[in-house]
């Protein structure tokens, strides 16, 4: 079997996440190449999808949720991600042995024990059936039902149990951080019933095409279920074989495009949660070991971090229009004009979506450090 280097999966990563120069394709097939984008907080994904399109304005997302083209849902990792409709219609039913995991965590075990779950669902049907409500209403409805329960808890269940999606106005641009979700069936939002079995075939080809070439448990992290394995193995005679530096085996697609090591690379600022950063168990193809453990005690709240060369250089935020780089490395003359020149692009597309948490106007990039 052929060995890939850290650098060939670093490059090819690149390439199939369309991070090496930016494309024009319409949102929707992008995230749809990608099968689904991480977006629990609200303005990320406008920062991630302008990371990777051409001329890519903030409403060409919003329109996609209004006209429900697009879903925000929890699916993939048990964390919100948007995608297209007809893909949430088979993906949601294949990852739900991690969305409903969650149900034996304290968090929820020590509220919901004794509830009959069966008639909780229903109870969240009957109610959400024709309408969306936020999450503090829907539980507000439950507790008459099931009273001396914890009101959010109850919808937080409702939500796992049930395929909800949020509405278009939570996943608009603006926020940072979440203030108000809300929920409504999914197969009324769409139209389209929900797949009755689950299509790991599918997840793993369709997740091969945007990370490949990629190990079994780098498939498992990234969808957050197990046993795969033994679907690979069916899977086996249609897929490539390699290997990478730790002599782990990876599979990917016959006709998926590997790059060249020496592929030059243009700096990339990435959202918080990005695909690229989360799509492996092992990430060395595109942070190091040393600079993941950086941030692994916050990276539950994301961390926003940008690339020099392919691989992740530091972390950047945002402090009303002002944008901080701060650096993990140091940065050649060239590099760092280069870090700059992508940080105001990126800022002038973040103020010209009116940042309502902007606390003043005068947008300028700091190099910290």
């Amino acid at each position: 079997m052929t060995e890939l280097s850290l650098r060939e999966l670093n490059r090819t990563l690149l390439v199939r996440q369309k991070l090496v120069e930016r494309v024009a394709l319409p949102p929707l097939e992008l995230v749809r190449h990608l099968v689904a984008v991480q977006g629990q907080e609200p303005n990320w994904p406008y920062v991630g999808l302008w990371s990777r399109l051409a001329e890519f304005r903030h409403d060409d997302l919003a329109a996609l949720l209004r006209d429900r083209r697009l879903v925000r849902s929890t699916m993939i990792r048990r964390t919100v991600h948007l995608a297209d409709a007809a893909d949430y219609r088979w993906l949601r039913p294949t990852v739900q042995p991690v969305v409903d995991a969650a149900l034996k965590a304290p968090y929820f075990r020590d509220e919901i024990d004794g509830v009959d779950l069966g008639a909780l669902a229903a109870a969240g049907r009957e109610l959400l059936a024709g309408q969306r409500l936020r999450r503090r209403e829907l539980g507000d409805l439950l507790a008459r039902r099931f009273p001396d329960r914890h009101t959010r808890r109850l919808a937080e269940t409702v939500e796992l149990l049930v395929p909800l999606t949020h509405g278009p106005e939570t996943g608009a641009w603006g926020r940072w951080r979440n203030r108000q979700v809300t929920v409504g069936l999914a197969e009324e939002w769409t139209g389209l019933p929900m797949a009755e079995v689950a299509q790991p075939e599918t997840l793993i080809l369709r997740y091969l095409a945007a990370f490949g070439p990629a190990t079994v448990a780098d498939m498992q992290a990234w969808a957050g279920i197990t046993r795969l394995a033994e679907v690979v193995d069916d899977l086996r005679t249609r897929l490539r074989v390699f290997t990478d530096d730790q002599h782990r085996v990876l599979f990917d697609l016959p006709d998926a495009p590997l790059a060249e090591p020496d592929l030059p690379v243009p700096v990339r600022f990435l959202p918080a949660f990005d695909n690229a950063l989360l799509g492996h168990r092992d990430r060395r193809r595109i942070i190091s070991e040393e600079d993941r453990k950086r941030t692994a005690r916050e990276a539950s709240a994301g961390v926003p971090m940008y690339l020099v060369d392919g691989f992740v250089h530091g972390r950047w935020a945002l402090d009303g229009t002002t944008l901080r780089i701060m650096p993990w490395h140091p940065l050649s003359a060239t590099e760092e004009a280069a870090v700059r020149a992508e940080a105001e692009d990126l800022l002038s597309f973040i103020v010209a979506g009116g940042d309502a948490t902007a606390a003043d106007r005068d947008p300028q990039v700091v190099l910290e450090g």
